[in-house]
């Protein structure tokens, strides 16, 4: 697949970098920024092409021509828009996908269309990012949490801890735990090594896991088996008035006491003008003063949402440090991620490492419904339709446990129709399934689309 992304920052980058890993992909990435360029060609077997990534000249020199797929994701929105505009009046480039952070563009899907902007799929980092981070206050123990079947069924990540009742205890006691609860256990990591899911597998203190369950009261009722868990979040103080603090303050404080810091006293103004419920603040969320004044020992989120990393993991060390209960931080450097799991800081949230996964659901072969990237880019948690009958597919008509899964696959879940089913070994896949994998190696995604896929005889 040849594909040209246009933007080589932090999104871009990551974007380049998670297709240029995987086989049969021809990425070229273009940018004014040379020496973002050469920082990314030297790591990645990549092309690069340096310039304004609308102009038809460049775009043809990037071989828009022949290519499948351009992925403009550069800070521009309108770079973006009329990028995708060019590659498809001058060169028909058959999918399109642009970066949108502004929502009065978003609000407005009329707009995208080939006979008008021609964008087929728009990514917005700061909507999915949002989204993510509310999911998170809502289940307080979790570590990640990803969706699948518009929202209902949920893959949660979070640490066992001791005190758990299933701690020391085999998978299979679940059942028994959990009566009239539907759970698979979809991966576990202990020490950074996976280990696998079996029925006789044991759960140690400090392992990671991820399992699937339906999103509510079955979540939280297989969380509270892995450890004892921290009661619900009340107070959030959000560091940061940008496009995500302030839409994420707007959608939380309606159930939530919500505080927002911001450093642009314009910027405050506004905030405090459109939302009802959040004390505004206009200050440095760095400010040991301005927190203590604002009772930072009482609150049970602190979250550093501003476009600065450093800014960012100091303010949150400070937080937790001056006593609140957890913290969390945009983090866009990858180095700095794995400095923040062995420090203070609960939870560093990587918006690019979203993004990917949202990119992907878009790239990927076969009827990817949606894709979410984990563990800093080795697994992936997918969403596939199962396809033809009996003839055509290699999965369609099958128990699970006849399948030639990759290893490190699991089958978590099936969604089918408007039902949800919990996947055991002798589930048979139907055709138009939603298939809900997890796969431990990424590398292997390859073999799960050709697992997928559907003989001629279906067409």
């Amino acid at each position: 697949m040849k594909v040209i992304v246009l933007g080589a920052g932090q999104v871009g980058g990551s974007v380049a970098t998670a297709l240029a890993n995987e086989t049969n992909n021809s990425v070229t990435v273009v940018d004014t920024d040379a020496d973002a360029l050469n920082w990314l060609q030297e790591r990645l077997d990549i092309r690069t092409v340096t310039g304004l990534g609308s102009k038809p000249s460049v775009l043809a020199e990037a071989g828009a021509a022949d290519a499948d797929i351009l992925i403009a994701v550069t800070q521009s929105d309108e770079t973006n828009m009329l990028a995708c505009q060019v590659a498809w009046t001058l060169f028909h480039t058959p999918t399109k996908i642009a970066r949108i952070r502004a929502t009065d563009y978003q609000d407005h899907p009329a707009l995208f269309d080939n006979a008008a902007i021609p964008v087929d799929f728009i990514i917005s980092p700061e909507r999915l990012i949002k989204n993510y981070i509310a999911r998170l206050i809502e289940y307080p123990d979790a570590l990640q949490v990803r969706e699948f079947g518009d929202g209902k069924l949920l893959l949660i990540g979070m640490e066992v801890d001791r005190g758990g009742p299933m701690v020391g205890e085999p998978i299979h006691r679940l059942r028994e735990l959990l009566p009239g609860i539907e759970t698979r256990v979809a991966a576990i990591y202990r020490h950074e090594t996976s280990v696998p899911p079996e029925g006789d597998t044991r759960l140690l203190a400090g392992d990671e896991v991820f399992f699937l369950a339906r999103a509510g009261n079955d979540i939280r009722r297989v969380m509270s088996v892995m450890r004892p868990l921290d009661k619900p979040y009340q107070r959030i103080m959000i560091a940061g008035g940008g496009n995500v603090g302030g839409a994420l303050a707007a959608r939380l404080e309606d159930h939530y006491q919500v505080k927002l810091i911001s450093h642009n006293p314009r910027r405050a103004r506004e905030l405090s003008a459109s939302l009802d419920r959040s004390i505004v603040l206009s200050g440095n969320a760095s400010d040991t003063e301005l927190l203590e004044e604002e009772n930072i020992e009482d609150m049970d989120v602190f979250l550093a949402l501003t476009n600065d990393d450093e800014d960012n993991i100091l303010a949150s060390m400070l937080a937790k440090r001056l006593g609140a209960r957890r913290a969390m931080c945009i983090v866009n450097r990858t180095e700095y991620v794995d400095l923040i799991e062995m420090g203070a800081i609960d939870i560093a949230l990587s918006p690019h490492q979203i993004t990917i996964g949202e990119v992907l659901t878009h790239l990927r072969r076969g009827d990817m419904v949606s894709v979410h990237s984990l563990r800093r880019g080795a697994a992936e948690a997918i969403e596939i339709i199962a396809r033809g009958d009996e003839t055509t597919s290699r999965v369609v008509g099958r128990r699970i446990e006849a399948l030639n899964l990759p290893r490190g696959t699991t089958i978590g879940a099936i969604l089918r129709d408007e039902e949800l089913l919990i996947a055991h070994h002798d589930t048979v896949i139907r055709s138009d399934d939603h298939v809900v994998l997890f796969l431990t190696d990424k590398r292997r995604i390859g073999e799960i689309e050709q697992l997928f896929s559907v003989g001629f005889g279906f067409f």
